[in-house]
């Protein structure tokens, strides 16, 4: 158990510190771009393999909107910290409630939203009571009836 949690957090260590990372040397909003485009990637094969094609959209929508707020939650909480470390100051102490602030937490709710959604989604199962047997004519009876 320890060896895995010294793996673990090893791994954490070298994916997540920029000194050690392999995408250490691009711009960070390279980075932010690679991270939403595997995202993306992700989440359409997952959306693929688990989700029918008709809630393909619905479910593919949810989870990409749920995988960018994510990136981008953890980005703004990783800066407001490292903020936070520099300046030693308190927002209650000095009543800096900027915009960036307030978005953030309207952007974690709507991504609560949103994750909750795709979890509906996995939940679904067909609520139509009765079966349906097809049409009761071919669609070439329907066609002669109209053209005589």
């Amino acid at each position: 158990m320890e060896k895995l949690k010294s793996w673990l957090t090893n791994t954490a260590n070298i994916m997540f510190d920029d000194s050690s990372n392999d995408l250490r040397s691009l711009p960070k909003t390279v980075r932010l771009q690679i991270l939403v485009t595997l995202s993306a990637v992700w989440t359409t094969v997952f959306s693929l393999y688990v989700f029918s094609m008709a809630n393909f959209a619905t479910a593919w929508a949810s989870l990409f909107l749920a995988h960018i707020g994510l990136i981008i939650a953890v980005y703004l909480t990783f800066k407001s910290f490292h903020t936070a470390k520099e300046e030693k100051k308190s927002v209650f102490e000095e009543k800096n409630f900027n915009p960036v602030k307030i978005f953030l937490i309207f952007f974690v709710i709507f991504f609560i939203f949103i994750f909750t959604k795709g979890i509906d989604l996995l939940n679904r199962t067909n609520s139509y009571s009765i079966e349906y047997k097809g049409p009761k004519k071919t669609t070439i009876e329907r066609i002669k009836e109209f053209v005589k």
